[in-house]
Protein backbone atom coordinates (compact mmCIF):
# COMPACT_ATOMS: atom_id res chain seq x y z
CA UNK A 1 0.00 0.00 0.00
CA UNK A 2 1.19 3.72 -0.60
CA UNK A 3 1.80 6.08 2.20
CA UNK A 4 1.19 9.93 2.52
CA UNK A 5 4.64 10.99 4.52
CA UNK A 6 8.12 11.90 2.70
CA UNK A 7 10.98 8.94 2.58
CA UNK A 8 11.18 5.36 3.07
CA UNK A 9 7.60 3.65 3.88
CA UNK A 10 9.22 2.77 7.39
CA UNK A 11 12.01 4.51 9.10
CA UNK A 12 15.10 2.01 9.04
CA UNK A 13 16.05 0.91 13.03
CA UNK A 14 18.36 -2.30 11.99
CA UNK A 15 20.59 -3.46 14.58
CA UNK A 16 23.27 -3.94 12.35
CA UNK A 17 24.77 -0.74 10.58
CA UNK A 18 26.93 -2.58 8.34
CA UNK A 19 24.26 -5.36 6.84
CA UNK A 20 21.06 -4.05 8.58
CA UNK A 21 20.54 -6.82 11.30
CA UNK A 22 20.34 -10.47 11.46
CA UNK A 23 17.97 -12.44 9.20
CA UNK A 24 17.79 -15.29 11.20
CA UNK A 25 16.36 -13.63 14.28
CA UNK A 26 14.72 -10.76 12.09
CA UNK A 27 12.36 -9.85 9.29
CA UNK A 28 14.86 -7.80 7.06
CA UNK A 29 12.22 -6.85 4.46
CA UNK A 30 10.04 -4.57 7.03
CA UNK A 31 11.69 -1.55 6.16
CA UNK A 32 10.88 -1.74 2.25
CA UNK A 33 7.76 -2.09 0.46
CA UNK A 34 7.51 -5.66 -1.69
CA UNK A 35 6.38 -3.06 -5.22
CA UNK A 36 9.28 -1.60 -5.22
CA UNK A 37 11.77 -4.44 -4.67
CA UNK A 38 9.66 -6.16 -7.31
CA UNK A 39 9.88 -3.73 -9.51
CA UNK A 40 13.89 -3.05 -9.19
CA UNK A 41 14.49 -6.97 -9.41
CA UNK A 42 12.00 -6.95 -12.86
CA UNK A 43 13.92 -3.98 -14.51
CA UNK A 44 17.83 -5.50 -13.43
CA UNK A 45 16.53 -7.88 -16.26
CA UNK A 46 15.52 -5.41 -18.44
CA UNK A 47 18.63 -3.78 -18.77
CA UNK A 48 20.20 -7.56 -18.96
CA UNK A 49 18.22 -7.45 -21.63
CA UNK A 50 19.96 -4.69 -22.84
CA UNK A 51 23.46 -6.74 -23.33
CA UNK A 52 22.40 -9.13 -26.02
CA UNK A 53 20.34 -5.94 -27.71
CA UNK A 54 23.82 -4.15 -28.46
CA UNK A 55 25.29 -7.21 -29.13
CA UNK A 56 22.09 -7.78 -32.37
CA UNK A 57 22.78 -4.33 -33.21
CA UNK A 58 26.38 -4.12 -33.38
CA UNK A 59 26.48 -7.65 -35.60
CA UNK A 60 23.79 -6.02 -37.81
CA UNK A 61 26.23 -3.24 -38.48
CA UNK A 62 29.27 -5.34 -39.18
CA UNK A 63 29.99 -7.28 -41.85
CA UNK A 64 28.22 -11.24 -41.99
CA UNK A 65 32.20 -12.33 -41.09
CA UNK A 66 32.31 -10.80 -38.16
CA UNK A 67 28.70 -10.81 -37.12
CA UNK A 68 28.76 -13.85 -34.45
CA UNK A 69 32.21 -12.23 -32.69
CA UNK A 70 30.34 -8.86 -31.94
CA UNK A 71 27.87 -11.29 -30.22
CA UNK A 72 30.27 -12.57 -28.37
CA UNK A 73 32.63 -9.59 -27.47
CA UNK A 74 28.89 -7.83 -25.72
CA UNK A 75 28.31 -11.62 -24.09
CA UNK A 76 31.91 -12.16 -22.99
CA UNK A 77 31.78 -8.81 -21.46
CA UNK A 78 29.26 -9.25 -19.29
CA UNK A 79 31.31 -12.38 -18.10
CA UNK A 80 33.85 -10.41 -16.94
CA UNK A 81 32.29 -7.39 -15.64
CA UNK A 82 30.12 -10.01 -13.20
CA UNK A 83 32.89 -10.96 -11.76
CA UNK A 84 34.64 -7.82 -11.17
CA UNK A 85 31.36 -6.09 -9.84
CA UNK A 86 31.21 -8.77 -7.41
CA UNK A 87 34.91 -8.68 -6.42
CA UNK A 88 35.47 -4.96 -5.85
CA UNK A 89 33.34 -3.43 -8.37
CA UNK A 90 30.96 -2.77 -6.38
CA UNK A 91 32.76 -1.69 -3.11
CA UNK A 92 34.74 0.69 -5.32
CA UNK A 93 31.80 2.37 -6.62
CA UNK A 94 29.36 2.82 -3.81
CA UNK A 95 30.98 2.02 -0.43
CA UNK A 96 30.25 4.21 2.15
CA UNK A 97 33.48 4.30 4.41
CA UNK A 98 35.20 6.26 1.80
CA UNK A 99 35.12 9.69 2.04
CA UNK A 100 37.72 10.99 -0.60
CA UNK A 101 34.70 11.49 -2.92
CA UNK A 102 36.80 9.79 -6.13
CA UNK A 103 36.86 6.52 -5.42
CA UNK A 104 35.23 3.81 -2.71
CA UNK A 105 37.56 1.53 -0.62
CA UNK A 106 37.04 -2.66 -0.34
CA UNK A 107 34.49 -2.61 2.53
CA UNK A 108 32.15 -4.37 0.23
CA UNK A 109 34.86 -6.51 -1.30
CA UNK A 110 32.98 -9.81 -2.72
CA UNK A 111 29.19 -8.30 -1.73
CA UNK A 112 30.47 -8.29 2.06
CA UNK A 113 28.25 -6.26 4.49
CA UNK A 114 26.16 -6.04 1.39
CA UNK A 115 22.40 -7.11 2.32
CA UNK A 116 19.28 -5.12 3.84
CA UNK A 117 20.71 -1.70 4.70
CA UNK A 118 18.91 1.17 2.95
CA UNK A 119 20.85 1.39 -0.61
CA UNK A 120 23.03 4.29 -1.09
CA UNK A 121 21.04 5.33 -3.97
CA UNK A 122 17.41 5.41 -2.10
CA UNK A 123 16.02 4.59 0.78
CA UNK A 124 13.20 2.45 -0.89
CA UNK A 125 15.39 -0.62 -2.16
CA UNK A 126 17.35 -3.03 0.48
CA UNK A 127 21.30 -2.40 -0.80
CA UNK A 128 21.70 -6.63 -1.89
CA UNK A 129 19.00 -5.51 -4.43
CA UNK A 130 20.58 -1.95 -5.37
CA UNK A 131 24.38 -3.69 -6.29
CA UNK A 132 22.15 -6.19 -8.51
CA UNK A 133 20.76 -3.28 -10.34
CA UNK A 134 23.94 -1.21 -10.22
CA UNK A 135 25.87 -4.82 -12.19
CA UNK A 136 23.99 -4.24 -15.21
CA UNK A 137 24.61 -0.83 -15.27
CA UNK A 138 27.90 -1.40 -15.42
CA UNK A 139 27.77 -4.81 -17.49
CA UNK A 140 25.79 -2.64 -20.44
CA UNK A 141 28.26 0.05 -20.31
CA UNK A 142 30.95 -2.34 -21.01
CA UNK A 143 28.97 -4.04 -23.96
CA UNK A 144 28.57 -0.57 -24.98
CA UNK A 145 32.76 0.00 -25.55
CA UNK A 146 33.31 -3.29 -26.95
CA UNK A 147 31.98 -2.11 -30.58
CA UNK A 148 35.15 -0.50 -30.78
CA UNK A 149 37.14 -3.57 -31.39
CA UNK A 150 34.68 -4.34 -34.54
CA UNK A 151 35.83 -6.29 -37.36
CA UNK A 152 39.57 -6.18 -36.50
CA UNK A 153 40.64 -6.47 -32.74
CA UNK A 154 41.15 -9.26 -30.47
CA UNK A 155 38.55 -11.02 -28.03
CA UNK A 156 41.16 -11.65 -24.95
CA UNK A 157 43.32 -8.29 -25.20
CA UNK A 158 39.61 -6.18 -25.09
CA UNK A 159 38.26 -8.69 -22.37
CA UNK A 160 41.49 -7.49 -20.28
CA UNK A 161 40.86 -4.20 -21.10
CA UNK A 162 36.98 -4.23 -19.93
CA UNK A 163 38.28 -5.80 -16.51
CA UNK A 164 41.11 -2.71 -15.84
CA UNK A 165 39.02 0.27 -17.62
CA UNK A 166 35.71 -1.55 -15.22
CA UNK A 167 37.88 -0.67 -12.02
CA UNK A 168 40.06 2.50 -13.23
CA UNK A 169 37.26 4.19 -15.33
CA UNK A 170 33.76 3.48 -14.53
CA UNK A 171 33.65 2.78 -10.81
CA UNK A 172 35.39 6.06 -10.04
CA UNK A 173 33.54 7.84 -11.86
CA UNK A 174 29.87 5.99 -10.57
CA UNK A 175 31.70 7.03 -7.56
CA UNK A 176 31.76 10.56 -8.29
CA UNK A 177 28.03 10.64 -9.46
CA UNK A 178 26.02 8.57 -7.35
CA UNK A 179 28.37 7.76 -3.92
CA UNK A 180 27.30 9.60 -0.83
CA UNK A 181 30.12 10.94 -0.75
CA UNK A 182 31.06 11.48 -4.47
CA UNK A 183 32.31 15.35 -5.39
CA UNK A 184 29.97 15.86 -7.72
CA UNK A 185 27.13 14.66 -6.33
CA UNK A 186 28.12 17.15 -3.35
CA UNK A 187 28.92 20.00 -6.01
CA UNK A 188 25.18 19.29 -6.97
CA UNK A 189 25.27 17.80 -10.71
CA UNK A 190 22.15 16.08 -12.12
CA UNK A 191 22.77 12.92 -13.27
CA UNK A 192 19.89 11.12 -13.06
CA UNK A 193 20.45 7.21 -15.13
CA UNK A 194 24.03 7.74 -15.86
CA UNK A 195 24.87 10.43 -18.54
CA UNK A 196 28.62 10.29 -16.69
CA UNK A 197 29.33 6.89 -15.85
CA UNK A 198 27.35 5.13 -18.58
CA UNK A 199 27.13 7.76 -21.70
CA UNK A 200 30.17 9.86 -21.96
CA UNK A 201 32.46 7.07 -20.21
CA UNK A 202 31.50 4.45 -23.10
CA UNK A 203 32.01 6.60 -25.82
CA UNK A 204 35.14 8.07 -24.82
CA UNK A 205 36.34 5.10 -23.90
CA UNK A 206 35.74 3.00 -27.04
CA UNK A 207 37.13 6.25 -29.03
CA UNK A 208 40.22 5.87 -27.25
CA UNK A 209 40.40 2.28 -27.92
CA UNK A 210 39.60 2.75 -31.52
CA UNK A 211 42.43 5.53 -31.70
CA UNK A 212 45.17 2.81 -30.33
CA UNK A 213 43.75 -0.01 -32.28
CA UNK A 214 43.75 1.86 -35.64
CA UNK A 215 41.57 2.02 -38.55
CA UNK A 216 40.38 -1.04 -40.60
CA UNK A 217 42.33 -1.49 -43.72
CA UNK A 218 41.17 1.01 -46.53
CA UNK A 219 40.88 -1.65 -49.34
CA UNK A 220 38.38 -3.90 -47.56
CA UNK A 221 35.92 -0.69 -46.64
CA UNK A 222 34.67 -0.44 -50.34
CA UNK A 223 31.05 -0.71 -51.00
CA UNK A 224 30.72 -1.47 -47.42
CA UNK A 225 27.12 -1.69 -45.94
CA UNK A 226 25.41 -2.82 -42.78
CA UNK A 227 25.36 -6.79 -43.06
CA UNK A 228 21.52 -6.96 -41.60
CA UNK A 229 19.41 -4.33 -41.05
CA UNK A 230 16.64 -6.65 -39.49
CA UNK A 231 19.35 -7.42 -36.75
CA UNK A 232 20.04 -3.50 -35.96
CA UNK A 233 16.74 -3.76 -35.43
CA UNK A 234 16.00 -6.21 -33.66
CA UNK A 235 19.25 -4.69 -31.56
CA UNK A 236 17.80 -1.77 -31.27
CA UNK A 237 13.94 -2.85 -30.15
CA UNK A 238 15.69 -5.04 -27.46
CA UNK A 239 17.26 -1.67 -26.12
CA UNK A 240 14.75 0.45 -26.08
CA UNK A 241 12.54 -2.54 -23.90
CA UNK A 242 15.55 -2.38 -21.59
CA UNK A 243 16.06 1.50 -21.48
CA UNK A 244 13.01 1.86 -19.76
CA UNK A 245 14.21 -0.38 -16.91
CA UNK A 246 17.17 1.31 -17.03
CA UNK A 247 15.96 5.15 -16.65
CA UNK A 248 12.51 4.32 -15.39
CA UNK A 249 14.20 2.12 -12.96
CA UNK A 250 16.85 4.72 -11.69
CA UNK A 251 13.56 6.19 -9.49
CA UNK A 252 14.60 3.02 -7.48
CA UNK A 253 10.28 2.53 -6.64
CA UNK A 254 7.39 1.56 -8.30
CA UNK A 255 6.33 5.72 -8.25
CA UNK A 256 5.48 7.99 -10.11
CA UNK A 257 9.15 9.64 -11.03
CA UNK A 258 10.05 6.25 -12.79
CA UNK A 259 6.56 6.20 -14.89
CA UNK A 260 7.49 10.70 -15.68
CA UNK A 261 11.33 8.89 -16.68
CA UNK A 262 9.34 6.45 -18.90
CA UNK A 263 7.50 8.64 -20.79
CA UNK A 264 10.40 11.19 -21.44
CA UNK A 265 12.55 8.38 -22.75
CA UNK A 266 10.13 7.22 -25.24
CA UNK A 267 9.58 10.79 -25.80
CA UNK A 268 13.00 11.38 -26.59
CA UNK A 269 13.73 8.50 -28.57
CA UNK A 270 10.27 9.25 -31.05
CA UNK A 271 11.52 12.50 -31.89
CA UNK A 272 15.37 11.69 -32.20
CA UNK A 273 14.13 9.19 -34.60
CA UNK A 274 12.81 11.31 -36.74
CA UNK A 275 15.21 14.13 -36.38
CA UNK A 276 17.32 11.85 -37.46
CA UNK A 277 15.79 9.94 -40.69
CA UNK A 278 14.93 13.49 -42.14
CA UNK A 279 18.30 14.58 -41.71
CA UNK A 280 19.17 11.46 -43.86
CA UNK A 281 16.28 11.81 -46.41
CA UNK A 282 17.63 15.49 -47.22
CA UNK A 283 20.92 13.70 -48.83
CA UNK A 284 19.68 10.30 -50.22
CA UNK A 285 15.69 11.23 -50.96
CA UNK A 286 14.93 7.40 -48.85
CA UNK A 287 13.90 6.58 -45.72
CA UNK A 288 17.00 4.63 -43.48
CA UNK A 289 16.03 2.32 -41.13
CA UNK A 290 19.33 2.26 -40.19
CA UNK A 291 18.92 6.38 -39.65
CA UNK A 292 15.94 5.52 -37.38
CA UNK A 293 17.29 3.24 -35.02
CA UNK A 294 20.56 5.83 -34.80
CA UNK A 295 18.25 8.43 -33.57
CA UNK A 296 15.97 6.27 -31.24
CA UNK A 297 19.49 5.35 -29.58
CA UNK A 298 20.50 8.97 -29.39
CA UNK A 299 17.29 9.86 -28.12
CA UNK A 300 17.26 7.68 -25.39
CA UNK A 301 21.00 7.96 -24.49
CA UNK A 302 19.88 11.65 -24.45
CA UNK A 303 17.55 10.69 -21.93
CA UNK A 304 19.73 8.76 -19.59
CA UNK A 305 20.75 11.49 -17.76
CA UNK A 306 17.87 13.48 -17.85
CA UNK A 307 14.53 11.28 -18.01
CA UNK A 308 14.10 11.94 -14.49
CA UNK A 309 14.58 15.54 -13.86
CA UNK A 310 13.25 17.43 -16.75
CA UNK A 311 9.11 17.94 -18.09
CA UNK A 312 7.62 15.89 -21.43
CA UNK A 313 7.69 18.97 -23.04
CA UNK A 314 11.09 19.30 -22.38
CA UNK A 315 11.86 15.65 -23.85
CA UNK A 316 10.90 16.76 -27.11
CA UNK A 317 12.91 19.16 -27.50
CA UNK A 318 16.24 17.02 -26.24
CA UNK A 319 14.59 14.63 -28.74
CA UNK A 320 15.34 16.74 -31.46
CA UNK A 321 18.25 18.49 -30.68
CA UNK A 322 20.17 14.96 -29.93
CA UNK A 323 18.87 13.69 -32.64
CA UNK A 324 20.10 16.47 -35.11
CA UNK A 325 23.42 17.13 -33.65
CA UNK A 326 24.27 13.33 -33.20
CA UNK A 327 23.37 13.29 -36.58
CA UNK A 328 26.06 15.48 -38.00
CA UNK A 329 28.36 14.52 -34.78
CA UNK A 330 29.08 11.11 -37.17
CA UNK A 331 31.34 13.56 -39.08
CA UNK A 332 33.65 14.22 -36.21
CA UNK A 333 35.83 10.50 -36.63
CA UNK A 334 36.40 11.35 -40.82
CA UNK A 335 38.00 14.75 -39.47
CA UNK A 336 39.58 13.16 -36.52
CA UNK A 337 40.81 9.79 -38.46
CA UNK A 338 39.89 7.84 -35.93
CA UNK A 339 37.58 4.69 -36.71
CA UNK A 340 35.21 4.70 -34.16
CA UNK A 341 33.42 2.15 -36.51
CA UNK A 342 30.45 1.60 -34.17
CA UNK A 343 29.70 5.52 -33.58
CA UNK A 344 29.56 4.85 -30.52
CA UNK A 345 31.46 8.35 -29.48
CA UNK A 346 28.46 10.42 -31.63
CA UNK A 347 26.17 8.19 -30.28
CA UNK A 348 26.82 8.10 -27.06
CA UNK A 349 29.32 10.79 -25.90
CA UNK A 350 27.95 13.10 -27.72
CA UNK A 351 24.11 12.74 -26.82
CA UNK A 352 25.01 11.67 -22.61
CA UNK A 353 26.31 15.44 -23.17
CA UNK A 354 23.18 16.98 -24.40
CA UNK A 355 21.53 15.18 -22.20
CA UNK A 356 23.47 16.68 -19.06
CA UNK A 357 23.39 20.04 -20.12
CA UNK A 358 19.76 20.16 -20.63
CA UNK A 359 19.14 19.47 -16.94
CA UNK A 360 20.94 23.08 -16.55
CA UNK A 361 18.25 24.17 -18.46
CA UNK A 362 15.01 21.95 -17.78
CA UNK A 363 15.40 20.73 -14.40
CA UNK A 364 12.49 21.10 -12.18
CA UNK A 365 12.07 20.52 -8.89
CA UNK A 366 8.56 18.87 -9.02
CA UNK A 367 9.57 16.43 -11.46
CA UNK A 368 12.20 15.41 -8.83
CA UNK A 369 10.26 14.68 -6.25
CA UNK A 370 8.10 12.48 -7.99
CA UNK A 371 9.72 9.78 -6.18
CA UNK A 372 8.56 10.88 -2.79
CA UNK A 373 11.99 10.91 -1.27
CA UNK A 374 13.89 13.77 -3.28
CA UNK A 375 11.95 16.03 -2.03
CA UNK A 376 15.06 18.52 -0.65
CA UNK A 377 15.13 21.92 -2.82
CA UNK A 378 18.85 21.94 -1.12
CA UNK A 379 20.15 18.58 -2.23
CA UNK A 380 18.08 18.79 -5.78
CA UNK A 381 17.44 22.62 -6.84
CA UNK A 382 16.50 22.09 -10.20
CA UNK A 383 17.54 23.93 -13.46
CA UNK A 384 16.96 27.38 -15.01
CA UNK A 385 12.98 26.76 -15.08
CA UNK A 386 13.81 27.03 -11.14
CA UNK A 387 15.82 29.99 -11.33
CA UNK A 388 18.59 28.05 -10.15
CA UNK A 389 21.57 29.29 -12.73
CA UNK A 390 24.58 28.29 -11.43
CA UNK A 391 23.52 24.31 -12.51
CA UNK A 392 24.88 25.33 -15.53
CA UNK A 393 28.30 25.60 -14.70
CA UNK A 394 28.32 22.35 -12.48
CA UNK A 395 27.20 20.28 -15.44
CA UNK A 396 29.96 21.79 -17.72
CA UNK A 397 32.83 21.06 -14.98
CA UNK A 398 31.39 17.34 -14.88
CA UNK A 399 31.27 16.93 -18.16
CA UNK A 400 34.62 18.06 -18.70
CA UNK A 401 36.17 15.77 -15.55
CA UNK A 402 33.89 12.69 -17.06
CA UNK A 403 35.21 13.24 -20.73
CA UNK A 404 39.06 13.67 -20.11
CA UNK A 405 39.35 10.86 -17.07
CA UNK A 406 37.05 8.42 -19.34
CA UNK A 407 39.53 9.19 -22.71
CA UNK A 408 42.89 9.51 -20.88
CA UNK A 409 42.41 6.04 -18.92
CA UNK A 410 41.13 4.46 -21.24
CA UNK A 411 44.30 5.07 -23.96
CA UNK A 412 46.49 4.96 -21.36
CA UNK A 413 45.17 1.31 -21.05
CA UNK A 414 44.17 0.41 -24.13
CA UNK A 415 47.92 1.37 -24.75
CA UNK A 416 49.95 -0.50 -22.06
CA UNK A 417 47.70 -3.79 -22.19
CA UNK A 418 48.92 -3.66 -27.16
CA UNK A 419 52.25 -4.07 -25.39
CA UNK A 420 52.02 -6.84 -23.09
CA UNK A 421 53.52 -9.55 -25.29
CA UNK A 422 50.09 -11.97 -26.08
CA UNK A 423 47.73 -9.26 -25.90
CA UNK A 424 48.03 -7.18 -29.08
CA UNK A 425 45.09 -5.89 -29.67
CA UNK A 426 44.61 -5.57 -33.46
CA UNK A 427 44.54 -9.14 -35.62
CA UNK A 428 46.61 -9.55 -38.41
CA UNK A 429 45.62 -8.07 -41.54
CA UNK A 430 45.34 -11.68 -43.11
CA UNK A 431 42.78 -12.25 -40.02
CA UNK A 432 40.75 -9.22 -41.15
CA UNK A 433 40.44 -10.37 -44.37
CA UNK A 434 39.37 -13.99 -43.22
CA UNK A 435 36.73 -12.22 -40.48
CA UNK A 436 36.80 -12.25 -37.16
CA UNK A 437 34.34 -14.92 -36.42
CA UNK A 438 36.75 -17.35 -38.17
CA UNK A 439 39.88 -15.88 -36.50
CA UNK A 440 38.92 -14.71 -33.15
CA UNK A 441 35.56 -17.29 -32.63
CA UNK A 442 35.86 -20.25 -34.41
CA UNK A 443 31.98 -20.27 -34.96
CA UNK A 444 29.91 -18.19 -37.40
CA UNK A 445 26.80 -16.34 -37.09
CA UNK A 446 25.85 -17.93 -40.80
CA UNK A 447 26.27 -21.35 -42.07
CA UNK A 448 26.54 -20.19 -45.49
CA UNK A 449 29.75 -18.67 -44.87
CA UNK A 450 31.89 -21.61 -43.65
CA UNK A 451 30.35 -23.58 -46.71
CA UNK A 452 31.52 -20.89 -49.29
CA UNK A 453 34.88 -20.53 -47.62
CA UNK A 454 35.56 -24.69 -47.05
CA UNK A 455 34.08 -24.89 -51.04
CA UNK A 456 36.58 -22.37 -52.43
CA UNK A 457 39.37 -23.36 -50.21
CA UNK A 458 39.66 -26.85 -50.66
CA UNK A 459 37.39 -27.51 -54.46
CA UNK A 460 39.51 -26.30 -57.23
CA UNK A 461 37.15 -25.87 -60.21
CA UNK A 462 36.27 -28.98 -61.45
CA UNK A 463 37.01 -30.26 -65.18
CA UNK A 464 35.27 -28.06 -68.03
CA UNK A 465 33.34 -26.50 -65.25
CA UNK A 466 34.37 -23.01 -66.67
CA UNK A 467 35.38 -24.01 -69.79
CA UNK A 468 33.59 -21.44 -72.30
CA UNK A 469 33.68 -18.41 -70.01
CA UNK A 470 36.49 -15.74 -69.73
CA UNK A 471 37.34 -17.17 -66.27
CA UNK A 472 37.67 -20.40 -67.47
CA UNK A 473 39.55 -19.31 -70.36
CA UNK A 474 42.31 -17.20 -67.85
CA UNK A 475 42.26 -20.51 -65.79
CA UNK A 476 43.07 -22.46 -68.51
CA UNK A 477 45.74 -20.18 -69.99
CA UNK A 478 47.37 -19.87 -66.70
CA UNK A 479 47.63 -23.96 -66.61
CA UNK A 480 48.92 -24.29 -69.97
CA UNK A 481 45.02 -25.73 -71.34
CA UNK A 482 43.69 -25.31 -74.68
CA UNK A 483 41.13 -22.03 -74.46
CA UNK A 484 38.03 -24.84 -74.86
CA UNK A 485 38.88 -27.95 -74.10
CA UNK A 486 38.48 -27.80 -70.48
CA UNK A 487 41.03 -27.62 -67.73
CA UNK A 488 43.08 -30.40 -67.90
CA UNK A 489 44.64 -30.20 -64.38
CA UNK A 490 43.80 -28.48 -60.89
CA UNK A 491 44.39 -24.80 -60.52
CA UNK A 492 45.65 -23.26 -57.51
CA UNK A 493 43.12 -20.44 -56.51
CA UNK A 494 44.90 -17.19 -54.81
CA UNK A 495 44.40 -16.92 -51.24
CA UNK A 496 41.86 -14.15 -51.27
CA UNK A 497 40.10 -15.40 -54.01
CA UNK A 498 39.45 -18.51 -51.57
CA UNK A 499 37.16 -16.49 -49.30
CA UNK A 500 34.62 -15.19 -51.78
CA UNK A 501 36.68 -11.53 -51.59
CA UNK A 502 38.81 -11.71 -55.02
CA UNK A 503 39.02 -7.97 -54.84
CA UNK A 504 40.86 -8.14 -51.57
CA UNK A 505 43.54 -10.69 -52.75
CA UNK A 506 46.50 -8.15 -53.03
CA UNK A 507 46.00 -7.69 -49.55
CA UNK A 508 47.45 -11.18 -48.35
CA UNK A 509 49.91 -10.85 -51.09
CA UNK A 510 50.85 -7.41 -51.65
CA UNK A 511 53.71 -5.66 -48.99
CA UNK A 512 52.73 -2.85 -47.37
CA UNK A 513 55.19 -0.51 -48.40
CA UNK A 514 53.09 -1.02 -51.70
CA UNK A 515 49.81 0.15 -49.83
CA UNK A 516 48.82 3.80 -50.72
CA UNK A 517 49.92 6.76 -47.86
CA UNK A 518 47.27 7.38 -45.93
CA UNK A 519 47.29 11.15 -46.74
CA UNK A 520 46.27 9.59 -50.19
CA UNK A 521 42.92 9.07 -48.84
CA UNK A 522 41.78 12.56 -49.45
CA UNK A 523 37.74 11.84 -49.34
CA UNK A 524 35.37 11.06 -46.76
CA UNK A 525 34.59 7.92 -48.45
CA UNK A 526 37.93 7.05 -48.91
CA UNK A 527 38.76 7.49 -45.01
CA UNK A 528 35.79 5.38 -44.33
CA UNK A 529 35.83 3.00 -47.27
CA UNK A 530 31.97 3.64 -46.90
CA UNK A 531 31.77 4.60 -50.49
CA UNK A 532 27.58 5.15 -50.08
CA UNK A 533 28.07 7.26 -46.76
CA UNK A 534 25.74 9.63 -46.63
CA UNK A 535 27.61 12.00 -44.60
CA UNK A 536 31.16 11.39 -46.36
CA UNK A 537 29.31 11.67 -49.80
CA UNK A 538 28.00 15.12 -48.53
CA UNK A 539 31.59 16.00 -47.46
CA UNK A 540 32.86 15.14 -50.39
CA UNK A 541 30.43 17.18 -52.90
CA UNK A 542 31.02 20.36 -50.35
CA UNK A 543 35.01 20.13 -51.23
Amino acid sequence: MSYSWIGAPAPFNGTNNETGGDSAVANLNQWFQSGDSAFIIVASAMVLIMIPGLGFLYSGLARRKSALSMIFACMASFSVITFQWYLWGYSLAFSGSATNGFIGDLGHFALRNTLAMPSPGSPLIPELLYSFYQLQFCATTAAIVVGAIAERGRLLPMMVFIFCWATLVYCPIACWAWNANGWALKYGVLDYAGGGPVEIASGMSALAYSLVLGRRQERMMVNFRPHSVSLITLGTALLWFGWLGFNGGSAFGANLRAVMACWNSNLAAMFGAVSWVLLDYRLARKWSMVGWCSGAICGLVAATPASGFIPPWASIVLGIVAGCVCNFATKVKYFIRIDDSMDVFAEHGVAGMIGLLFNAFFGAKYIIGLDGVSINPTLYPGGFLDHNYSQLYRQVVYILAVTVWSFVISAILAFVIDRIPGLKLRASDEAELLGMDDDQVGEFAYDYVEVRRDYLAWTPPSKGGLAGTAEGEALAAAAGDAPNGGLRKEVEIPVGDRYGVAAHSEMVTASKEEAPPLAAMEKGADHTGIGGNRHAVAIDEKQ
